[in-house]
């Protein structure tokens, strides 16, 4: 896959195998303070933060993140990060649009059964078919949500100054497929989706 790491490296050959992951499937943002910790203690000169959506996708509307709180997490994120890692090239990703996951999957019956075999993001894909007016309302306000959390990403990145970066929502505008997602849970991107998502976010970012 033509990552981040594998872009930068063509132009950049003295980075061969200083790649490091401190990413954890299901992290929130209240767990990147200790995921900053580990990319100060690797020393690293680049850090990509990609956040949030599991702070949105939660068993119901009443438990998502408070935006707040997310601000909260993002701030003591990074502020970990630049007394540590001052000199170290932050790159903070929007938020995939969790309300098109739904759009693109609740056609699939099998998208449908792993959302709830799984319990998966409930507060937007529970009752998938359902077209009254307070799941409706319930889907644009996790969408909502999710939207508040990318303009609080994009103001705390520029908040800590030169070194940091927002993509500008380009994750978040792009309309990915249910061809795009994993067929395990229908909510993870497959190996074409996490290559879609290197070559949208990658070009804007930094001009390596």
């Amino acid at each position: 896959m033509n990552s981040h790491y594998l872009r930068i490296r063509r132009v950049n050959p003295a980075i061969n195998g200083r790649n490091h992951n401190a990413a954890r499937t299901g992290a929130k943002s209240a767990d990147l303070y200790g995921q900053a910790g580990t990319a100060v203690s690797q020393g690293v000169g680049y850090v990509t933060i990609l956040t949030g959506a599991n702070d949105a996708c939660t068993s119901s509307e009443s438990t998502m993140t408070s935006t707040a709180t997310f601000r909260a997490n993002i701030d003591s994120t990074l502020a970990r990060l630049k007394s540590g890692l001052p000199n170290a090239k932050i790159y903070v990703i929007s938020i995939p649009d969790v309300h098109r996951l739904w759009s693109v999957g609740k056609g699939s019956s099998s998208a449908r059964t792993a959302w709830s075999l799984f319990g998966i993001c409930q507060s937007i894909l529970a009752n998938p078919t359902s077209t009254a007016q307070a799941d409706v309302d319930r889907r644009n306000r996790v969408r909502q949500r999710v939207v508040d959390f990318n303009a609080q990403l994009a103001a705390a990145c520029a908040a800590y100054g030169a070194n940091c970066r927002y993509d500008n929502n380009a994750v978040f505008s792009y309309p990915f497929t249910l061809a795009q997602l994993s067929t395990w849970d229908y909510f993870h991107p497959n190996t074409t989706g996490q290559q879609v998502l290197a070559t949208i976010s990658h070009p804007a970012g930094y001009p390596w």
